[in-house]
């Protein structure tokens, strides 16, 4: 169940270019949070009035601690960037619904940018074999490569440039590996053209494939229906409208309408 708290800041630090590292004391949200759902942040800084959504990237239940990261693309975000340890942040939460993690022989972790933080929990609920693959823009916006690999998953990485790991899209480094098994789940979060290729490579290797969407969020309730996205409705056989901040952010890959 949603609710407000105000939120101690514990740390907050600049990780990548202009990527910052936060963690939250959040003792009710953080009880009540699963992998892959999100957070409401207020900027209580007099000028702006809606709330920024961030995604969840770890959860300390027992000590009430919410990890995020976020990256600087505005006033709001700017606001979040220069926040000091012992600092207060009006918080709602936890939102949305989360990943359904379930057993299979290989678990294939998908993220793209700044997509990648919610995939952090996802990763360590995961029990099994699991392969985790990153897709960055160049080495200087490398997060969380680290992380991954002392949670005992395999990690693969590819940019843009080809500054680290493979040169090109984690589709392509997916298709180069060869890591998809018939039973497989993808679990994947990132821009919408990666999930968008995410979701054909699944239909072609008939693996099931769930994608967390990145939408831009006004009330993150489901009042404003700003972030609408269009999804086909396997039951009513037809195109509908689903809110990513209250029906999503995750969604199954074959019910989604990816526009070209």
């Amino acid at each position: 169940m949603k609710k407000v708290e105000n939120a101690v800041v514990i740390e907050n630090k600049k990780i990548a270019s202009n990527i910052y590292d936060m963690f939250l004391k959040l003792d009710d949200i953080a009880k009540e949070s699963v992998c892959g759902q999100f957070i409401e942040m207020y900027v209580d800084n007099g000028v702006n009035i809606l709330p920024r959504p961030i995604s969840i990237c770890e959860i300390n239940a027992n000590e009430g601690i919410i990890r995020i990261m976020f990256q600087v693309v505005g006033s709001g975000t700017t606001y979040f960037s220069n926040l000091k340890r012992g600092d207060i942040i009006r918080v709602l939460g936890p939102c949305g619904n989360g990943f359904n993690i379930k057993e299979t022989d290989l678990s294939i972790i998908v993220g793209g940018g700044i997509g990648i933080p919610p995939l952090f929990e996802t990763a360590k609920r995961i029990k099994g074999k699991k392969v985790v693959v990153l897709g960055f823009k160049n080495r200087n916006s490398v997060i969380l490569k680290d992380e991954f690999e002392k949670l005992g998953a395999e990690v693969l990485v590819s940019s843009d440039d080809g500054s680290i790991g493979f040169k090109g899209n984690v589709v392509e480094l997916i298709k180069e590996k060869g890591i998809a098994e018939k039973n497989s789940i993808i679990y994947s979060c990132g821009p919408i053209p990666m999930l968008k290729a995410l979701s054909e490579f699944a239909d072609e290797t008939n693996i099931e494939c769930m994608v967390s969407l990145e939408e831009r969020m006004a009330c993150g309730v489901g009042a404003c229906v700003g972030c609408a996205v269009k999804v086909f409705d396997k039951d009513k056989k037809e195109e509908i409208y689903k809110k990513v901040c209250t029906d999503g952010p995750v969604f199954s890959s074959k019910e989604v309408i990816f526009d070209a």
